[in-house]
């Protein structure tokens, strides 16, 4: 399969994002965190940093925002060709805005996401999202009001997403499948309640303080991996 790679991964990304401003999905059930049992597997895969990328968009009465958070390690356990876990880490201080041309707007609303209000990134520079379970799916049968785009989801895929030191267990569906020794995963947008990880600046959960100058509590997310195998990391079964 002809690679790709993360400038035109990330443009791919910002043209959804710019076609699909509206928000409006239903939010994806957010849980408690489930604990982590040992994974059986017969092999590791490597995230390839270069081809692979997290988007972000975030909601507003008057408008929208999009961007990027890069992934700074991953690694997937696959067991018989079958994902079977791993983990994602993404750089938070790595947040990007993408639909702000102008220098000093961009700057603006990206120190913003980096700061209290949000993410702050200074205190909890990393994120992670690590994988608890994958079930096979029939994709016609799924609910598409929980998510959009054109993928097809082949499984759904269970996982403990921590920001801010919060642990939350969430699900997603996503398009999972082998291309020659290359796996690749990618989501349709899916959304999160940004109020379960105490993101909580202009929250209509706050009350009326706000009127109609709030940020919807609801921000999508998109993933796209490309991943290979690190036949040095063979677990011994």
């Amino acid at each position: 399969m002809k690679n790709i790679t993360k400038t035109a991964a990330i443009l791919m990304i910002a043209g959804f994002a710019t076609a699909c401003s509206s928000g409006g999905g239903e939010t994806t059930r957010t849980a408690e965190a489930v604990e982590k049992t040992a994974t059986e597997y017969d092999v590791k895969y490597q995230l390839n940093l270069d081809e692979s990328a997290m988007a972000w968009e975030g909601y507003k009465p008057t408008g929208q925002h999009h961007g990027i958070v890069s992934i700074t390690d991953g690694k997937l356990k696959m067991k018989d060709g079958i994902l079977v876990g791993g983990k994602i880490t993404f750089d938070m201080n790595s947040i990007t805005v993408l639909d702000l041309t102008d220098p000093d707007m961009n700057g603006k609303l990206t120190g913003h996401l980096k700061s209290a209000d949000f993410f702050e990134v200074e205190a909890y520079p990393e994120a992670m999202f690590e994988i608890t379970g994958v079930e096979a799916i029939d994709g016609t049968t799924i609910n598409k009001d929980l998510e959009r785009g054109d993928i097809v989801p082949t499984h759904a895929i269970t996982g403990n997403l921590t920001m801010k030191d919060i642990t939350k267990s969430i699900t997603f569906n996503a398009k999972v499948e082998m291309m020659d020794d290359m796996l690749m995963a990618e989501s349709n947008m899916f959304f999160l309640d940004r109020t379960e990880w105490k993101v909580m600046f202009k929250s209509q959960k706050l009350g009326a303080k706000f009127k109609d100058d709030f940020i919807n509590d609801e921000m999508g997310i998109k993933l796209m991996i490309m991943a290979v195998p690190k036949p040095e990391e063979t677990a011994s079964l």
